[in-house]
């Protein structure tokens, strides 16, 4: 229990930065048609979103790796500088050109906080590895709850957009400052061995890097591409497919942010009832493919309320957590190379999905829905494989 009260404040912080990746995620795509009449084009802002995942792609591999050899706090306090730059830059780049450098600023500043957060939290809590990253899809989805509300409430009173890129950017200087006297825990705590799968993992390593390992890649570039495509054109899809008002629309990615949270709490309760967070991992995947296919086959302003929260609880409650923890559970050494692989396929996903939808935008909307629905199909083919591989390591690893 005393590690438990001394690493909750590093948590809470933690936590906090990935509120505020949450309204990063999407102050862009909320802010489309103010950027666009600025910069030029719906597809303008599309290509700049798109440098966020150009920024993760091009430090998150090395940055998972340099985190394992000089801890999580550097990487952490660098991530969170270099997203304050994001925000205050946006405001000031008068093209897309300069937008561009700031896009790919937002992509590095998610990398240093993958790299040192998820290692952290699970460094924090070994015994609650699967609870507490999924913990951080709570506090994204509050961000992302609250951000269409905030920037429809500047709409109304016909305030400038920019308050919203200036709130994010406070919020994370304040943290910083709570953050930089924090201990962190070690980089290898001493797991008690329960007897259990993860008491066996540090045993008896037999996973196979070119099945598993491979599966794990496709499903961070599915995982991310999934519900990453649906943030970015869900607000577009109710007013171009659904045909809702503006208000009506902007409240979709509400919605999706109240299952999505509501996702985390049902994950920590049934995992901490003895579900397998492998078991949820397949679940979660079938789900999300039914959903988006609703969305796509029966759009309608009735409909389209229910499908995105139930989209949120499946694709984006914490699913993308839970294959790292498969991961890391499967391939123990190195936590933060892991963190920095998976989630590099995650960032070549927030770099093509929102150029290739970018120019399919002119075919229609609900295209742009299809495609979601083919890549979560594929998504719940490679779920089913790694539960099968999970399953056959497992029962080796117990009998080793």
């Amino acid at each position: 229990m005393e590690q438990t009260h001394s690493y909750r404040p590093l948590c809470l912080s933690l936590y906090l930065n990935y509120f505020v990746h949450g309204i990063g995620v999407l102050i862009l795509a909320q802010n489309m048609d103010a950027l666009a009449a600025r910069w030029g084009s719906l597809a303008d802002v599309m290509s700049v979103i798109g440098m966020l995942g150009i920024g993760r792609l091009i430090v998150l591999f090395v940055s998972g790796k340099l985190s394992d050899k000089y801890g999580r706090k550097p990487f952490v306090l660098l991530g969170m500088m270099t997203y304050i730059a994001f925000f205050l830059g946006i405001l000031v780049s008068p093209t897309t050109t300069v937008a561009y450098i700031f896009g790919i600023l937002a992509g590095i500043a998610n990398s240093f906080l993958d790299a040192g957060t998820y290692p952290a939290l699970i460094e924090s809590y070994p015994e609650s590895a699967s609870t507490v990253t999924v913990l951080l899809k709570a506090f994204i989805s509050a961000g992302q709850f609250l951000l269409p509300l905030f920037i429809g409430m500047l709409v109304v009173m016909n305030a400038w957009y920019g308050w919203s890129f200036i709130a994010a950017a406070v919020i994370l200087a304040l943290n910083f400052l709570i953050m930089l006297k924090m201990s962190y825990p070690s980089m290898n705590p001493v797991k008690k061995d329960t007897g259990t799968e993860e008491g066996a993992v540090q045993e008896a390593p037999k996973s196979k890097w070119y099945i598993e390992g491979i599966c794990f890649v496709l499903y961070g570039y599915i995982s991310q591409a999934t519900f990453y495509l649906i943030s970015q054109w869900l607000t577009k899809y109710g007013v171009a497919v659904a045909q809702m008002g503006d208000m009506a629309a902007r409240s979709l990615m509400s919605y999706y942010s109240i299952g999505s949270l509501a996702c985390v709490f049902f994950t920590a309760a049934v995992t901490k009832k003895g579900v397998r967070p492998i078991t949820l991992l397949v679940a979660y995947t079938l789900i999300s493919t039914l959903a988006i296919g609703g969305l796509y086959y029966y759009p309608s302003a009735a409909l389209a309320p229910v499908l995105s929260a139930v989209v949120g609880f499946s694709a984006a409650g914490g699913v993308m957590q839970l294959g790292l923890v498969m991961m890391t559970e499967m391939f123990p050494k190195g936590k933060g190379t892991m963190t920095g692989i998976f989630y590099t396929t995650g960032s070549i996903a927030s770099f093509t999905i929102p150029v290739v939808t970018g120019y399919m935008a002119d075919s229609g909307i609900n295209t742009i829905m299809g495609l979601d629905a083919a890549i979560a199909l594929a998504g719940f083919v490679i779920a089913c494989i790694i539960y099968v591989r999970y399953n056959s390591v497992m029962k080796e690893r117990r009998t080793a």
